[in-house]
């Protein structure tokens, strides 16, 4: 590793990215996978649990409230430091609410707090993804977006398996109140960090914040095609992962193995293809990775069909774990780089908020009927056709490349 690359690593914009990552990542899970099983444990009503998956909605509609963070600066810490520590205060506030709601005698109380939880953090993504991509130049957008990207994931790891482990030697309530201490991390990141400079100015009128990025984004030439591209570049990669968990079952692989392995192994190889990523998005630039990623993330899903023919092995299972991951993390640091760039600064929050909410899009409408797909193809056509899933975002990236920015396109000096 050369001097040059291992001083972009290392910059105090670098931990920043990584850290608010954390702080990012850390709420997502306590209003899905850890309050399931406290709600499970206490004897509250299946289908009472499957309703609560709606408070995620925020999540999805964030792009609804963002213009008011493009337009508004609070009279503190500035533009983006200012709302992101409020919402990092108020989720503090939230998440201890909610530790010390009871699922069982008050299930509209946990419903509404569990949804201020998931409002507030989507508030907060809003906002530190803008400033992220005004904080980095095009040149570290790449290695800062994986380094978000794997913090995220290690916030995800302490709240989801970190928590459902402290829940077996202490109460909920504890365990909710640990974690609210946890997002320390991110206000101490956001108290101490600096605050973007704003070249793009900042929207005079409200009514330019929530118009102005739809007609600055659609005025430019090919933007359906970026949209389609968001649309479709990691959908087979989407539908593929939907069906892997009864797909390992159902071809002999235990409960033990799928979580040694795919759970605990596939995290760590997904934490090192995002950084890998990122340090090969700093050589290449963003578009010759997105070639090389969607390429390899075309031939780990094919891995699978080669899995399913095999039968239960477990060397097999760890090799086609590791390159899958190691591909879908090194896509996925591209993916949220190329997001970034697209946005204009003076509209960040709105613009990102809006990307991000359509990049979810495939992993819902996609992949709901891969079970009929599955029952009518069987496993390795299944699979094989998740693979060539991946040439339509193929063959949409040769089209927006041609048209590609030299900031983005072009690779570290």
């Amino acid at each position: 590793m050369n001097k040059s690359l291992l001083r972009a690593i290392c910059t105090q914009r670098m931990l920043v990215s990584l850290l608010m990552g954390f702080a990012c990542g850390l709420p997502l899970l306590l209003t899905i996978s850890l309050l399931q099983a406290w709600m499970t444990d206490v004897g509250v009503d299946i289908k009472v649990i499957g309703l609560f998956s709606l408070v995620g909605l925020p999540y999805t509609l964030k792009f609804l409230w963002a213009p008011v963070m493009d337009r508004f600066t609070l009279p503190f810490l500035g533009r983006r430091r200012g709302w992101i520590l409020l919402f990092q205060l108020l989720l503090m506030l939230a998440i201890v609410a909610l530790g010390l709601t009871n699922p069982l005698s008050s299930p509209v109380l946990v419903a509404l707090v569990a949804f201020l939880v998931t409002f507030f953090s989507a508030s907060q993504d809003i906002v530190v993804d803008a400033y992220r991509r005004e904080d980095l130049s095009d040149y570290e957008l790449g290695l800062g977006s994986s380094l978000y990207v794997n913090g995220y994931r290690l916030g995800m790891l302490l709240a989801g398996s970190g928590g459902l482990i402290m829940a077996d030697h202490f109460s909920y309530r504890s365990v909710y109140l640990i974690l609210a201490a946890a997002m320390l991390v991110g206000v101490v990141t956001t108290y101490c960090c600096h605050e973007p400079e704003h070249s793009q100015g900042m929207p005079a009128t409200f009514k330019e914040a929530v118009v102005g990025p739809f007609v600055d984004y659609f005025s430019r030439r090919g933007a359906l095609l970026l949209l389609a591209f968001i649309l479709f570049y990691k959908i087979g990669d989407q539908m593929a992962s939907t069906m892997t968990m009864p797909f390992y079952l159902e071809i002999g692989f235990t409960k033990t193995e799928i979580g040694t392995v795919v759970k605990l192994f596939g995290f760590w190889a997904t934490i090192g293809g995002g950084l890998l990523g990122g340090i090969i998005l700093l050589r290449l630039g963003i578009y010759r990775s997105l070639w090389i990623f969607g390429i390899l993330q075309a031939v780990s899903t094919a891995g699978f069909a080669l899995l399913a023919n095999v039968g239960a092995s477990l060397s097999l299972l760890a090799a086609v774990i590791a390159f899958e991951n190691l591909s879908g993390g090194m896509g996925t640091a591209a993916y949220v780089a190329y997001m970034a760039s697209l946005t204009n600064k003076k509209f960040t929050a709105t613009q990102y908020a809006l990307l991000s909410s359509l990049m979810g899009i495939p992993r819902v409408l996609a992949s709901a009927p891969t079970g009929f797909m599955v029952s009518a193809l069987s496993w390795i056509p299944f699979f094989i056709f998740c693979t060539f899933a991946a040439l339509p975002g193929l063959l949409l990236l040769y089209w927006i490349a041609r048209d590609a920015s030299p900031s983005c396109a072009r690779p570290s000096r």
